[in-house]
């Protein structure tokens, strides 16, 4: 299997049109077990690995970290065959600044970063969440000066609402500051908030879009069960759980997945493949994140990377989930 690749917006990167997303090593999953989940979508043909500096997902001040260090020990050797994305923002320590855009924090992140990783440089550096206590030019000047001192390549921004994306792009461009290239946002069958404002916006700017959640924390796998949410999930995943059964452990979702699955069915395919398919059928899409906590879970999701959607099944799947592209939310 060899996944296709494509440009990074309008910059001359070439990424895989899937991307590995790392955030259940070091928590949900083991290292052992990380790296072979690695090495499984490497040898499928993805080039492009997403992580973040507060990552393990569900753990806490004591884990952060330490997926990036997994990553790194990972690449060693082999660091000029991958495209590297990480991310800061979130809480890394116990003081006031050891979070936020603040040019401090900026600075600080992104050397913890590269050293955990174990490189000179990320291919990618990603605003986490906005932070909006921060001016937002004192972001763009720090993110300058990553780019400028060679520690990242490019720069992009996750879980940002179209209207605050839209304005670090015109102060960027007013001051001649590095500008971002992509955007990270939640996308799914049961998330398609995005579609409204944010996915033309894209499009408009030339930004890279790289959906996480394609598979609604898992629900779009069609094995979960209405009730008490599944042990050993990220609907169970320590400091993770709450977020995501607010966002999808609901009735509403359940039937949605019911019908879907009945729509999938009759065209013989996967509902776990078609889902993340469904994702990169949209022109806006750049690589998707998909992610594993066991190596055989990767074997449905790197199968949509050459999967082209029948016309009709999609129009299909976008009607049965049309209710989802109303709300407002961050992330």
């Amino acid at each position: 299997m060899t996944i296709p690749t494509t440009r990074l917006g309008r910059t001359g990167l070439n990424v895989s049109r899937l991307c590995l997303g790392t955030m259940t090593f070091g928590f949900q999953t083991d290292e052992e077990t990380s790296r072979v989940i690695l090495d499984k979508a490497a040898d499928a043909g993805v080039n492009f690995l997403d992580t973040a500096d507060v990552y393990p997902l569900g753990g806490g001040l004591q884990t952060v970290g330490r997926t990036e260090e997994i990553v790194g020990r990972w690449l060693k050797g082999k660091r000029d065959r991958f495209i590297v994305a990480t991310k800061c923002v979130g809480r890394v320590g116990p003081n006031a600044w050891d979070q936020g855009a603040s040019r401090k924090h900026i600075l600080d992140a992104i050397d913890a970063s590269l050293r955990r990783l174990g490189t000179d440089y990320v291919d990618l550096y990603q605003l986490h969440s906005d932070d909006r206590d921060t001016p937002i030019d004192e972001t763009l000047e720090a993110l300058d000066t990553v780019v400028r001192s060679g520690k990242a390549r490019y720069i992009g921004v996750s879980n940002y609402l179209a209207y605050r994306l839209a304005r670090a792009l015109g102060r960027a461009d007013v001051r001649g500051l590095t500008r971002f290239v992509s955007v990270q946002p939640r996308y799914a069958l049961l998330f398609r908030e995005i579609e409204r404002e944010l996915l033309p916006l894209a499009q408009e700017e030339g930004l890279g879009v790289i959906p996480y959640n394609p598979l609604a924390g898992g629900l779009l796998t069609g094995k979960h069960r209405r009730g008490e949410p599944t042990p050993g999930t990220r609907f169970t995943l320590g400091a993770a759980a709450a977020n995501y059964q607010q966002r999808y452990w609901h009735e509403r979702e359940f039937a949605t997945v019911d019908r879907l699955q009945g729509i999938v069915a009759e065209a013989g395919l996967s509902l776990t493949t078609v889902a993340v398919a469904w994702v990169l059928a949209n022109p806006a899409i750049t690589s998707a994140i998909i992610g594993a906590s066991r190596p055989d879970q990767l074997d449905a999701t790197l199968a949509a990377g050459d999967l082209a959607l029948d016309p009709q099944l999609k129009a299909r799947l976008d009607e049965a989930t049309a209710e989802y592209r109303r709300g407002d939310a961050t992330r």
